[in-house]
């Protein structure tokens, strides 16, 4: 498929720079991409000051017992695996089945994926950094659509877009509900990742990592509209590989008690943060809307950026 001519117009010529490098890293083996993508992301906490802050302000609220060595530790782990998880994109869009499989070094709970036919089924994730990869290798052993929110840069968007449809059933922006339970009553399954913090519109105040945190409810909606059971799975990084792990469908959910549900998911977000902290997704503003209404814990943008550490 031939990229729209808009697409090739000079402005989105670095884009393409930044595919046709992100192609050819992953032709290496795996160790050698892994030790760029590692490379790439010390280099971007050097550099990306404004999301390092962002992340150290994250880890002193999630991580209060441990001492600031640590958690600085934490934050340059966070960077290189955030790197790695940057040409992961690159591995589940263009590696074949069978090298990725080989990557594979064990599926935990492979017994609670669904096997039934005729009900749809959430398939509950976080923004670990091998997000993307988690996906392909979850649509490999359950055909599932992804939902997904638009990137800014259309030429990475088309790319998604590509991608995911090749190796999902489809993509279903985040914004179209519809969709979403269409696809559900249909006996399909999707996948999504409620983990973080676009405003207070159809949230609840649910604890994540000790902190009051704004949390969708949507994963209780689309469960009660359309019947679907709820599936947790997350992709560790290893050190020679990845471990796949499939929780148990939620029971008894969605419960007569947003909050409740909302707390219950957390929870799992937060044992799986616990187990591999260096993975995920700090750089995000996750507790950027506060339960008083007060202003967020992070600078704003322009202190960020002349603040020095």
């Amino acid at each position: 498929m031939k990229p729209a001519p808009s697409l090739l117009h000079p402005r989105h010529w670095p884009a393409w720079l930044g595919i046709g490098l992100l192609r050819l890293a992953v032709l290496l083996p795996w160790p050698a991409i892994m030790a760029i993508g590692g490379g790439l992301g010390r280099l971007a906490y050097l550099f990306a000051l404004r999301r390092r802050q962002i992340a150290e302000i994250n880890l002193q609220l999630c991580f209060p017992e441990r001492d600031a060595a640590w958690r600085q530790r934490l934050l340059r782990d966070n960077f290189a695996a955030m790197g790695k998880g940057l040409l992961e994109i690159g591995m589940a869009w263009w590696w074949p089945r069978r090298r990725l499989e080989r990557r594979l070094l064990a599926i935990e709970g492979e017994g609670n994926l669904p096997r039934d036919e005729g009900v749809g089924t959430i398939f509950l994730t976080a923004h670990f950094s091998s997000l993307e990869l988690s996906g392909r290798f979850l649509s490999v052993r359950c055909p599932t659509h992804a939902m997904y929110r638009p990137n800014e840069n259309p030429v990475i968007q088309a790319m998604f877009e590509r991608y995911r449809t090749r190796h999902t059933l489809g993509i279903i922006p985040r914004d179209d509900v519809r969709g979403m339970i269409r696809s559900l009553k249909a006996g399909e399954g999707v996948w999504f990742a409620p983990d973080q913090n676009y405003g207070r519109k159809g949230k609840v105040f649910a604890t994540f990592m000790g902190v009051p945190a704004a949390t969708h409810t949507a994963t209780s909606r689309f469960a009660h509209t359309s019947g679907a059971r709820v599936v947790p799975f997350v992709l560790f990084r290893e050190r020679r590989g990845y471990r796949l792990r499939i929780e148990p469908a939620l029971r008894d959910f969605p419960s007569d008690d947003p909050q409740q549900d909302a707390q219950r998911i957390n929870d799992i977000f937060s044992e799986w943060v616990r187990h591999a902290p260096e993975q995920y997704n700090w750089i995000h503003r996750r507790f950027k809307t506060r339960p008083d209404g007060g202003p967020p814990p992070y600078p704003p943008r322009r202190r960020m950026l002349r603040r020095r550490t």
